[in-house]
């Protein structure tokens, strides 16, 4: 392979692993910050966040969810082809649609936020945080296009760091906002006679406050950039001499055509959270359990187990948007070569990354738990046990769709996605009418649906591209790599447990001698060759350490 194509083929990663980068920063003040807001919310108003999350989520994706990877999918064909005018014109096009249907959805959200949350979510007291979050989904709408068009051009700098202001000023407004709305709630509750409850929604819907004020930093951040950027737009435009200028309602036709699937695969895609939500609630009533069962068990759920088991899908996200556009500008130069090596590449650096946090994340369940949440109960620990596995099969399927999407087979995840998704709700209803295992049917039914969507989204693109995975650097050998390092973590936390007698200690030390031990593994294996390593971010620093260590010559 000549150097330019070395060059395009680790780029998209080395983009993609700036945008990864970015979001385990997110992630990790995310994480910190649920933490502490979990613990004032306590059970029932992770309960009411909860629920008005997962509305919000909802009408996130169904109005601009799509937009960043449409956008950037757009975008990315015309500047390979070095189109700039009729890439300027998706932009303009792109806002309007963004302004418009950002601006319906928040009516939609903060009109309807006492009929959904009584009559869909079974969950009444989420009114509070939902009416919080509408103003949001204008806002989201309109920075989603930017983020688009800035990763249509091949740079994801300016995301990964409007992500991170985002987050920061987030982490902030959320906890100020639960603290002063909790102590708020408590006197109405009082004088209505149920401090708990107002107390749990009102901080709840001070919670929400904090997403509305990141994203509208994130937003003044990134008008910024655009802005900045405008004398390199005007130049590119001037220098452009395509004839063949797209109107606007051609445009919007590609984008209507582009966002519709995207909207589909990705709603019925992340739809199960919402679904498992009211699902859950409804048969639990059915099966008579109290308010108070259902509140904690799904508080405990979404507070969490799934922060925690989310913190690594968040890698394949950020890789799924980069290759998106990657996947896009060598289809539109008709290099199918490029494409399968991106693909390759892609899936390769995913994996080796997923199953050893499955396997982490399995085998110190507890020690996590009680470290981030000071909760020492089986029931979430269990959860996390049990669902750890579906870390691996939810990364791979988010990387999987974004690539059929790259390839322009739009609508084959949303038919993967709703036969897993009925596959889905027909185990979760199963499992809990027939077992009678409660809360653990939602993670049953989960790990069932992202492995369904790995398989069938596998073979679309085996199919479609005449595509075969390599199955020892792929699969066996982070297999290996990750069950060692499973071991010797579990030896180690226990040793370093019982002479310490230190939880915090022991589960941050076994967590960094796990890192180590993979790492050294995957080198001792030949995971992967000295072109590869050089093709990773850091790979000159990373080779020239397995030099030393004798790995390679």
């Amino acid at each position: 392979m000549s150097n330019s194509k070395k060059g395009k083929s680790s780029d998209f990663l080395v983009q993609g692993s700036i945008l990864a980068f970015a979001a385990i920063i997110s992630r990790m003040i995310g994480l910190v910050y649920r933490i502490v807001l979990a613990n004032i919310l306590g059970d029932y108003g992770n309960d009411y966040y909860s629920g008005a999350y997962s509305v919000y989520n909802i009408l996130l994706l169904i109005s601009s969810y799509s937009l960043p990877l449409a956008v950037s999918k757009l975008i990315s064909a015309r500047v390979a082809k070095k189109q700039y005018r009729n890439a300027m014109r998706i932009l303009k096009a792109a806002l309007m649609f963004a302004v418009t249907s950002g601006l319906i959805v928040c009516l939609i959200c903060f009109f309807g936020a006492d009929f959904i949350t009584k009559y869909v979510i079974a969950t009444p007291m989420s009114y509070f945080a939902l009416r919080m979050l509408a103003p949001t989904l204008f806002i989201v709408a309109v920075m989603g296009v930017i983020r688009g068009y800035f990763q249509g051009l091949g740079t994801m700098v300016p995301t990964a760091t409007s992500q991170i202001i985002e987050q920061i000023v987030n982490a902030a407004g959320s906890i100020i906002g639960a603290m002063l709305l909790s102590a708020y709630g408590l006197k109405v509750g009082a004088v209505l006679g149920k401090p708990e409850q107002y107390s749990a929604a009102y901080g709840a819907s001070g919670g929400t406050f904090g997403t509305g004020i990141g994203a509208f930093f994130a937003l003044i951040f990134l008008c910024f950039i655009l802005f900045s950027y405008k004398n390199v737009i005007k130049r590119q435009v001037k220098k452009d001499k395509t004839k063949n200028i797209e109107s606007y309602s051609s445009i919007y036709g590609v984008l209507f055509l582009t966002i519709v699937p995207v909207i589909l695969s990705t709603t019925i895609y992340n739809i199960s959270d919402f679904l498992d939500q009211a699902v859950f609630k409804r048969i639990m009533i059915i099966l008579g359990e109290s308010v108070e069962v259902r509140s904690s068990s799904w508080g405990i759920y979404s507070a969490e187990v799934l922060t925690l088991l989310s913190v690594p899908i968040t890698i394949a996200s950020a890789l799924s948007s980069s290759v998106i556009p990657s996947l896009t500008a060598a289809l539109a130069n008709n290099d199918r070569v490029l494409v399968k090596k991106k693909i390759s590449t892609a899936i390769r650096f995913i994996m080796v990354i997923s199953i050893p946090c499955a396997i982490g994340m399995g085998v110190l369940a507890s020690p996590i738990l009680r470290l981030t949440y000071s909760d020492a109960r089986d029931l979430p620990a269990n959860m996390i046990r049990i669902g750890a596995i579906s870390i691996v099969f939810y990364s791979l399927s988010t990387l999987m769709n974004g690539i059929l999407q790259g390839i322009n087979k739009m609508f084959t995840p949303i038919k993967n996605a709703i036969i897993a998704l009925i596959i889905h709700v027909i185990t979760l209803v199963g499992c809990m009418m027939l077992f009678h295992i409660g809360i653990y049917a939602v993670v049953i039914s989960s790990i069932v649906f992202s492995f369904l969507m790995c398989v069938f989204n596998s073979h679309a693109i085996s199919k479609a591209l005449r595509y075969r995975q390599e199955v020892l650097k792929t699969i066996i050998i982070p297999l290996i790599s990750g069950a060692i390092m499973g071991g010797i973590v579990f030896l180690s936390y226990t040793g370093i447990y019982m002479i310490l007698e230190i939880n915090s200690i022991a589960t941050i030390v076994s967590i960094l001698i796990g890192v180590l031990v993979y790492g050294l593994l995957l080198l001792v294996f030949k995971e992967f060759s000295e072109e590869e390593l050089l093709g990773l971010p850091k790979g000159r620093f990373l080779l020239k350490i397995a030099k030393k260590l004798h790995f390679y010559r």
